[in-house]
This record gives structure tokens, C-alpha cells and sequence, in this order.
């Protein structure tokens, strides 16, 4: 017998099985962690957002849908705790460590390939409107469908299909001089 679905698991937990939150954790940190850093671009910072989007989910336990898709459930919750984050960034609300001193984060590059390629396209990501570069992250780097996307941002699938591709427009646009070099 294969491992249980998500939504199996998700059903245990609900009825107190702490075990399967241990599995769902387990097998979704990963990829939602790499959706945060995505959208907040700061190591740490998706860090922290991993936590506070599973302290979320287990707060919100009652509320999840018995049999609906886990994933889209749970980029929900991290998209939004990263729209939070990025607006109290926008606002200059300065968040203080347990010491009080002020935490200033550098900007963490992924490894490998070419830097400079990298750093462009970071850079022509982060120019994107967020609802575009959330629906751009959770279609080509974490692989979810179009349903899964509007599941998740609380969209139509047509909204989510329009927002990638204006993202993606606009990416080839912004990265459009990269084809000539």
C-alpha cells in the first residue's frame, strides 16, 4: 500500500493525529518554502513565512474543507503570509529580533548556472505585479495547474491563466535584449 493521499492525511490531522501533520510538513516545506522565497526574495524572511504559514494551517485546521486538494490550501495560506510580509516591507514597518536589535537580511542567490543570468531574471521577476509573479512561481517553478493556482490565490482559473500570461509577456519583454547577447 502506497503512502496516503494529502487529503488522507489532512483528514487525520483534523482528527488529532499529530503524525500526519509531521508527514503533510514533510512533504510541502520544501516546495512552499520555495514559493516564499519566490515572493519575498530574502532567505530568512521565507524562512520565518514557512513557519508562520504552518503555524497558520494549524490554526485553521477546522476550517480546511474535508476532501479538498491540500497543496492549493496551503499555497493559500503562504501566498498570503507573504502579501503581508511584502506590504509591511512596502509600509517600512521594521520588524525587531527577541534582542531588539533591528534584523537586516541579505539578499540570498541561488547557486548554480550562470549568476549573471540569474540575477537578471530575479530581477525581472521582482518587477512584476504580485498577483503576476505569484501565479508565474506557482506555474513554472512549483508546477501547479491553473485550478490549483486559483484554488490557491482565491481566483477564477481564467484569472490565474491571465495573470501568468501578462507575467509572462511582460518577462519576455523585460528579458527580451538577453536573445541579442
Amino acid at each position: 500500500m502506497g503512502d496516503p493521499t494529502d487529503e488522507a492525511l489532512m483528514t487525520r490531522f483534523q482528527a488529532g493525529d499529530e503524525a500526519a501533520f509531521d508527514a503533510l510538513y514533510h512533504r510541502h516545506a520544501g516546495s512552499v518554502h520555495g514559493f516564499i522565497a519566490g515572493m519575498v526574495r530574502e532567505g530568512a524572511l521565507a524562512d520565518d513565512l514557512l513557519q508562520v504559514t504552518f503555524m497558520s494551517m494549524i490554526r485553521s485546521v477546522d476550517r480546511y474543507q474535508t476532501g479538498a486538494p491540500v497543496a492549493p490550501w496551503l499555497y493559500s495560506i503562504a501566498a498570503n503570509a507573504a502579501r503581508d510580509a511584502l506590504r509591511r516591507r512596502k509600509r517600512g514597518v521594521e520588524e525587531l529580533s527577541a534582542t531588539g536589535q533591528l534584523e537586516v537580511e541579505p539578499r540570498v542567490e541561488p547557486s548554480g548556472g550562470d549568476p549573471g543570468l540569474r540575477r537578471e531574471l530575479q530581477t525581472a521577476l521582482d518587477t512584476l505585479p504580485t498577483q503576476q509573479r505569484e501565479a508565474v512561481v506557482l506555474h513554472k517553478v512549483q508546477g501547479l495547474s491553473f485550478e490549483e493556482i486559483a484554488q490557491a490565490l482565491g481566483t477564477t482559473v481564467t484569472a490565474a491563466r491571465i495573470r501568468a500570461h501578462r507575467g509572462y509577456q511582460r518577462l519576455r519583454t523585460l528579458l527580451a535584449h538577453l536573445e541579442t547577447t
